[in-house]
């Protein structure tokens, strides 16, 4: 099997960090592995496959003989080294939200749109965590059925804000239970023993531009440029995995039962809805692996048409972010794109 040259650009984020756990478990076929971050990281080592490597400079030389580069940085990072990488002869699998809804780049979750890899000039876009977790059900249901309408609720894990968001609900958790002052400095507002409906900033239109992430990434991955989509975004005070619930109306009729097994049948779910047992799907068991689990199918009772309400569960840090990279490198692989 060939190798390649490989390149975590952000290594030591938490992000990066899951890209190398999932690189190393999937035995990515690596050649070489090149580890880049900020300036005060160079030097640092991080164990892969057994052997030491030492992080080097994010920079444009770095990209000297790497074939495919994963990109687990900022917006500006993104912007700023994305077509260096490319120029000098790289793939760019990137996780920000930089290059998502430009027309020249493919926006990809493998299980949904695989074919428009064909289409990428250099650079392909890793979708918002929450849209991957909704297009993997939402993708088998449209074949089914024919998607109209989503309506879609997030709560969304603090690991979503990084590490620091992780430690600030910790730290907070801590000083409400001691009676301690709360000092809020990555969210808004208090995140202990709370939820706050605002992820992001305030576009024009009263929606965060986290929901409306949902409305414009997902009318492209699902190339349905004129899907109805309303969705709300609130951070939840759980540390890993969001959960969603999502109400769609059909162009055809889907009842639950034909839903289950629709995607029972579907890659990357796992199908957990027995409510009579108390079964369906929760933060605390998609963490830290890489299925979406779906559950609470239901019939919208409120519909006039044909609609269904489910709930469904995923790790964002994972399947939410690196392990859809990776499976996009494994893709490109497997298509010979490379």
């Amino acid at each position: 099997m060939k190798e390649y040259c490989v390149a975590v650009t952000g290594a030591l984020g938490a992000v990066g960090q899951e890209m190398l756990s999932i690189l190393e478990s999937r035995q990515f076929p690596i050649k070489k592995l090149k580890l880049l971050d900020i300036a005060e990281n160079v030097g640092k080592t991080v164990k892969f496959c057994g052997k030491e490597v030492s992080v080097e400079l994010s920079e444009p030389n770095a990209f000297k003989e790497v074939d495919i580069a994963l990109f687990a940085v900022s917006d500006n990072v993104s912007k700023k080294l994305a077509p260096e990488a490319v120029k000098n002869g790289a793939i760019v699998i990137d996780n920000s939200s930089t290059w998502r809804m430009d027309p020249e780049v493919p926006l990809v979750v493998p299980e949904v749109n695989p074919e428009v890899l064909r289409q990428h000039k250099g650079i392909i876009a890793n979708p918002n965590c929450s849209t991957i977790i909704a297009m993997v059900p939402l993708k088998p249901l449209h074949e089914f059925a024919g998607l109209k309408r989503i309506i879609a609720s997030t709560y969304q894990a603090v690991s979503g804000a990084g590490i620091a968001g992780i430690g600030e609900l910790k730290d907070q958790s801590r000083n409400v239970l001691d009676n301690k002052p709360i000092a809020p400095k990555v969210f808004a507002h208090q995140i202990a023993f709370n939820l706050i409906p605002h992820i992001d900033y305030f576009e024009e239109n009263a929606y965060t531009h986290e929901e409306m992430k949902m409305f414009r990434e997902g009318r492209k991955i699902l190339g349905l440029p004129e899907l109805m989509v309303n969705c709300t975004c609130a951070r939840v005070p759980v540390v890993r995995s969001h959960s969603e619930s999502i109400t769609i109306e059909t162009e055809r009729p889907i009842t639950p039962d034909q839903a289950r097994e629709v995607l029972n049948k579907a890659p990357g779910l796992k199908v957990v809805d027995r409510p009579e047992n108390n079964e369906y799907p929760m933060p605390v068991d998609t963490a830290n692996q890489d299925l979406i689990f779906v559950g609470r199918i239901r019939e919208d009772i409120s519909s006039t048409g044909n609609g269904l309400t489910f709930w469904c569960c995923g790790d964002q840090v994972r399947k939410g972010a690196a392990l859809n990279a990776v499976q996009i490198a494994e893709t490109i692989i497997k298509m010979e794109l490379i």
